[in-house]
């Protein structure tokens, strides 16, 4: 057995989680953690729950998508200043 690098890590992670996805069908595998994922978004703002369910879900919508707006700018920001480096 060789020594646990990161990229021996990796791999050994790629494949049980292609093993897992042999097993079982990939969404159902997932799903619990996706509705906490999206539920995290709806505790931001309305951790009482005194919103109206549309307006909740709406307000949560919008949170989400600034969230997953922030990630891909910081990608982008990633990806540019690692071109930089490289020139």
């Amino acid at each position: 057995m060789g020594a646990l690098t990161p990229e021996r890590a990796a791999t050994l992670g790629r494949i049980g989680g292609l093993v897992k996805s042999s097993r079982h069908e990939p969404r159902a595998a997932t799903a619990a953690a996706r509705e906490a994922f999206l539920r995290s978004f709806e505790d931001q703002v309305d951790p009482d729950r005194v919103l109206p369910p549309e307006e909740r879900s709406r307000r949560a919508l919008a949170l989400r998508r600034a969230h997953m707006t922030s990630l891909a700018l910081k990608r982008h920001d990633g990806r540019k200043e690692a071109a930089n480096a490289i020139a």
